[in-house]
């Protein structure tokens, strides 16, 4: 009987056959775990919020100095901050909010009454925005759904427009699979959509990069709809095309109360005047 000395490495007892078939398991293996891990980053359909994609794609620099303009502060939740502190806001100089209502066709924000009321009632003007996926359906649709969702507007001085949050994908595609053509399209079909609903010209909440990536940098808009750019440093930066200002900037997902504030590009009568029409 052979025996095993010290020092010496014990032979392997499987086939050639098991040694092929563990060496494909392995391999197999291996070759599941990225595929796994890129799932798991993806969010669940509904939970996209304004401005998630700027740190990955823009990343942050410092805060705001302040200057000689006015500039009036407002912030944007979503169910990521579930019931919020309003009157803690209000009191630290907050004055202006908007909130998710809707995205896609699918999904409404369940803490929109709480956050949409409690900020009318502390006194702020408030206006509601939809989380856009063009890759799930029309602009038409979307904007429909948006109208009927909370997205409505009624010239009472304290509310505000509603906003289209078009941005990058968190489910895919940056893009959501659409040429540059295509996406100027749906973002005009949702325009004039919300236009019919309401009589308002809809707020573009956007970032410089993505809509130079996406829309090819289409100039169209800046005529007639507000533009709300997400530049997390201390200046808006270069706009898109079409727009010589800014009406809102997001500068910050770090906020004391509410991680997401944004600055008005004016004192708070330009606000009251947006909500007017």
């Amino acid at each position: 009987m052979p025996v095993h000395r010290p020092g010496t490495a014990r032979r392997s007892r499987l086939s050639p056959a098991g040694v092929l078939l563990t060496a494909l398991t392995a391999l197999s293996l291996l070759l599941t775990l990225p595929t796994t891990a890129r799932a798991d980053d993806i969010p669940p359909r509904g939970s996209a919020r304004l401005g998630q994609g700027v740190i990955e794609h823009d990343g942050q620099g410092g805060r705001p100095t302040g200057g000689d303009a006015a500039q009036t502060e407002g912030v944007d939740v979503s169910s990521h901050q579930g019931n919020v502190a309003w009157q803690t806001l209000w009191n630290s100089g907050v004055k202006w909010a908007y909130v998710k209502a809707t995205e896609s066709t699918s999904y409404k924000n369940p803490y929109f009454a709480q956050q949409y009321n409690g900020s009318y009632n502390v006194g702020m003007i408030r206006g509601a925005y939809h989380f856009a996926t063009p890759d799930t359906s029309s602009g038409a649709a979307q904007a429909n759904y948006f109208a009927s969702g909370g997205g409505g507007w009624s010239r009472d001085g304290r509310t505000l427009p509603g906003a289209l949050d078009i941005e990058w994908n968190p489910y895919g595609a940056a893009c959501f699979g659409k040429s540059q053509s295509a996406m100027v399209s749906w973002i005009r079909d949702f325009l004039t959509t919300y236009k019919a609903r309401t009589g308002r010209d809809a707020v573009i909440y956007t970032a410089t990069s993505w809509w130079k990536q996406c829309t090819g940098n289409y100039s169209g808009f800046g005529a007639s709809n507000p533009l709300w750019i997400a530049r997390y440093n201390t200046s808006p930066g270069e706009l898109p095309a079409g727009w010589g200002f800014q009406t809102m900037w997001q500068y910050t997902s770090s906020g004391p109360t509410v991680g997401d504030h944004n600055k008005f590009n004016g004192a708070l009568d330009r606000v009251v005047a947006l909500a007017n029409g």
